[in-house]
């Protein structure tokens, strides 16, 4: 990979191609060390688990059923644990959530997200349009009291080349990059990819030889939250690491 990734959310300056291959990396394999002991036993021992959501969240089975509790537990491995409230309210907004995503599935058309054209996500061609979709799944979210992050998650684990994920410490980053007209977040999204295209299908190469399949939807969203995070130091120092690198897979 020689091209450098400009993501503007992330920062002023383009990351590095070797920078950018081994924060993902770091991401996927990076290890934290973790004092463990069972309310059986009178002493505990050192484990090492996974630094980040990678082998909780992107490597975990797809359901073959409707949007449902699976996806509530697969969410809560990236984002965390919800509470009795708030996960009975994601496990009741999940079937209205599904109408709506199986729209912007249908809407998509087999394309990806980086695939799709910019009218897209403008609100010059709403109604019906992937950007106004989404939209609407974020608003059903509020209306039902539905964490955001979580039902994103959800839907991109099923659908990782077609629906974002978002958090408030991506969402954030992205806001001012919002232009007149966009439908959303998204389109900054969708903008990024866009213009960094040949960099991000590098990218995706590069990662592949490493036993690494991600979407560039999903790099994108990694790149910006270890930046926006304070994390991105560590995961290139751990992508970086031999040891570390190997463990990938």
């Amino acid at each position: 990979m020689t091209a450098p990734l400009h993501l503007p959310s992330a920062g002023p300056e383009p990351i590095p191609a070797g920078t950018a291959v081994a924060a993902v990396l770091g991401y996927c394999a990076a290890r934290r060390p973790l004092y463990y002991r069972a309310p059986n036993a009178r002493t505990g021992r050192w484990a090492e688990v996974p630094a980040f959501g990678y082998e909780r969240f992107d490597r975990g089975p797809v359901p073959d059923a409707p949007l449902g509790e699976a996806d509530i537990l697969t969410a809560e491995g990236l984002h965390g644990r919800l509470g009795r409230g708030d996960w009975t309210a994601m496990a009741a907004a999940l079937p209205a959530v599904q109408a709506l995503a199986d729209d912007v599935v249908a809407r998509a058309a087999g394309r990806a997200f980086w695939e799709l054209p910019e009218d897209e996500f403008s609100v010059l061609a709403e109604p019906g349009t992937v950007g106004a979709l989404l939209r609407s799944v974020g608003e059903l979210c509020d209306r039902l009291d539905a964490s955001r992050p979580h039902v994103a998650a959800a839907l991109h684990h099923r659908h990782p080349e077609l629906f974002p994920v978002l958090h408030d410490s991506t969402r954030r980053p992205l806001l001012p990059h919002v232009r007149e007209g966009d439908s959303g977040v998204e389109a900054v999204v969708h903008r990024e990819l866009r213009s960094a295209a040949g960099a991000f299908a590098e990218l995706e190469a590069a990662l592949r030889t490493d036993a690494v399949e991600l979407t560039q939807l999903r790099m994108h969203d990694i790149l910006l939250w270890l930046s926006t995070t304070l994390r991105f130091a560590h995961a290139v120092e751990a992508g970086r690491s031999t040891a570390v690198t190997h463990r990938v897979g």
